[in-house]
């Protein structure tokens, strides 16, 4: 297992995409659990396999087709990421942000960063699309942290700033299309834990009295390592299943994977609208 990837690992990795696409995407799109579908939407698409890149780390969770997709939408060249990994799956945490810091070698300035996400707040319905507007970094107030060891000077400062992780003008953008597109869209804060393990009960209420509308498994350290090199962000939760702060109801993968069906659309609309106003 990787802890660390030097700039020449990374470099590699990019060098391996170049050789295989004459697009050169400014903006990165990764798709979370049961959203691969919203690739299709790619127009003239070079499709890469990660198993045909070297270090590239591979997902084994369903709903992850494990392809990075690039090519035209909107008018915009882009790469998608058809599916992530996650640390529960045994990655570390380098491994887990590598992709990102491969599209940073490759110039991208944007990112769209997606999730399937639980939710927290009782007034969220399954379906939906909830904007990000702050995280709360659990798994990293633990430890987990992609920025830990040796900093790299030519990415991004030792101690970046955070207060401003999903960008403002590109939530403004998302609130704007979501009007005009007439798609509801909740704004809140997303936490991530570890996990596998859903969460119990007794740990949604402790969240939802931290104040957090979302809860998942990934994108905060995707976010924090766009962020180290200076790209701007923009988060959207899927909400893939209904706050059991009771503990009356069970979630399953299964369960987060059908709400995709009803969620992509609406992220592919917004996502669209989204690149048509940059």
């Amino acid at each position: 297992m990787n802890e660390y990837f030097t700039l020449e690992q990374m470099e590699e990795v990019a060098n391996a995409i170049r050789s295989r696409t004459t697009y050169k995407p400014r903006l990165g799109i990764i798709l979370g659990s049961g959203l691969g579908s919203l690739a299709n939407a790619v127009e003239s698409p070079t499709v890469i396999p990660y198993s045909d890149l070297p270090n590239w780390p591979l997902s084994t969770v369903p709903g992850h087709r494990g392809c990075l997709v690039i090519g035209g939408l909107e008018g915009r060249e882009v790469i998608v990421m058809q599916g992530r990994v996650h640390y529960y799956e045994g990655y570390s945490m380098a491994q887990v942000v590598l992709p990102v810091r491969v599209m940073q070698r490759l110039g991208v300035e944007i990112f769209i960063i997606t999730n399937a996400a639980g939710a927290v707040n009782p007034n969220f319905e399954p379906g939906e699309l909830m904007l990000i507007k702050d995280h709360l970094n659990l798994i990293g107030m633990a430890g987990l942290n992609p920025l830990r060891g040796q900093n790299l000077d030519t990415i991004g400062p030792r101690f970046p700033d955070m207060s401003q992780a999903y960008d403002r003008k590109l939530s403004e953008l998302a609130r704007q299309v979501a009007e005009s597109e007439q798609i509801s869209l909740y704004q809140g804060v997303y936490a991530c834990l570890a996990g596998p393990s859903f969460e119990t009960p007794a740990d949604l209420r402790f969240l939802h009295n931290a104040g957090v509308d979302a809860v998942g498994m990934s994108t905060v350290p995707e976010v924090i390592a766009a962020r180290h090199g200076g790209q701007r962000v923009l988060g959207v939760s899927g909400i893939s299943n209904k706050a059991n702060l009771d503990g009356n109801t069970l979630t399953t993968h299964e369960e987060v994977l059908q709400a995709g069906q009803k969620i992509v659309p609406k992220l592919t609309t917004l996502i669209r609208g989204v690149l048509r106003r940059l």
